[in-house]
């Protein structure tokens, strides 16, 4: 099975969304996954993430090889972010039929939030003040890149407490419900469907 992962950017993306989800494959029990990250065309932020025309472009230039296609883009704050993803799931699946399964999901509030429920946090950080928070990225996860020592490292950190993160996805799904685990439960149920 191949599946493609389209971010909203992949330059950082990249180094959370490729352990995380290779590892959510594994633990739902599909071992035999490729997942690739999508890196033609570069897609702008998640305004260029949203419209049809670019995404419709991604799935037709890749559907003969690639049986499951996942847009992951931050909510950033916005409450209607789910509706938008849901009228592209819907669009998509119009115009492309059945030929290829397309997913959207969007993280609360940025993708550095699913990294930060899989890894150890420091003690005076309390969970729901990480999972409340629109600004993540640079209030949590910059900070926590800093105190060990990574921020150096490929994606700012990504990397290394992204692989960390990926050895602990059942924490990851119990800690963000709304977003990773829908689309884990999502997914369960379609590879689980022949």
């Amino acid at each position: 099975m191949n599946v493609l992962i389209i971010p909203e950017d992949f330059r950082k993306d990249q180094y959370i969304l490729k352990p995380l989800f290779d590892s959510l494959f594994r633990r739902l029990g599909t071992p035999y996954v490729h997942v690739a990250i999508c890196r033609k065309p570069l897609l702008g932020g998640v305004g260029d993430a949203l419209k049809l025309d670019r995404i419709a472009e991604i799935v037709r230039d890749n559907r003969g090889m690639t049986d499951i296609f996942i847009l992951c883009v931050d909510r950033d704050g916005v409450a209607g972010r789910r509706q938008s993803l849901d009228n592209l799931e819907a669009a998509i699946q119009s115009q492309f039929g059945h030929s290829a399964l397309f997913l959207a999901e969007n993280a609360w509030e940025e993708l550095e939030t699913w990294v930060l429920a899989g890894v150890d946090l420091p003690n005076n950080w309390r969970w729901a003040d990480v999972r409340a928070e629109v600004h993540v990225k640079e209030q949590y996860f910059e900070p926590l890149a800093a105190q060990r020592g990574v921020a150096n490292s490929q994606g700012g950190g990504r990397k290394v407490l992204a692989e960390e993160a990926s050895r602990r996805v059942r924490a990851i799904r119990r800690k963000c419900p709304e977003d990773f685990d829908a689309l884990a439960q999502r997914l369960e149920t379609s590879v689980q469907t022949p």
